[in-house]
């Protein structure tokens, strides 16, 4: 035998390792940009319902003295409407929502399934937390 009929098919072999490894990496790189993705869309679903709560000040007590406090349950509705209208909060699995006469809370909690972890521990997930805060501010026109 010849040295170069050992060493047929090496290269194929090398070219099968290669393409196995190119695809773990990329779905690797597919689940880590879906959760980040993910995690953005309730990040900023978050940002818009603090942000909604937040103007929903003390109507009475601005007019009477110009304090600019929130209505706590009316900053609550109006944080968990705004969360209602969002399309895309697929992930999303809880909602928690407080308000004080300062500031309005959003906290959501979200699971997001990924496809090659799910190949090598099925049923497993990563959970993604994120929190939101606003309190009322007074604008340029505001005295």
């Amino acid at each position: 035998m010849s040295a170069r009929s050992t060493q047929d098919g090496s290269v194929t072999l090398l070219g099968m390792g290669i393409v196995v490894m190119m695809l773990f990496v990329g779905g690797l790189a597919f689940d880590l940009w879906r959760l980040v993705g993910e995690r953005r869309v309730l990040a900023d679903a978050a940002d818009a319902a603090a942000a909604a709560g937040a103007n929903a000040i003390d109507v009475d007590g601005y007019r009477h003295d110009g304090r600019l406090d929130l209505d706590p349950a009316l900053a609550r509705a109006t944080a968990a409407a705004s969360l209602a209208s969002q399309p895309d909060l697929a992930s999303l699995t809880r909602v928690a929502v407080s308000a004080s006469p300062d500031v309005v809370v959003v906290r959501l909690d979200g699971r997001v399934e990924l496809v090659l972890l799910d190949l090598f521990a099925p049923g497993q997930a990563v959970e993604l937390r994120v929190e939101a805060q606003a309190a009322p501010r007074r604008g340029a026109a505001d005295p």
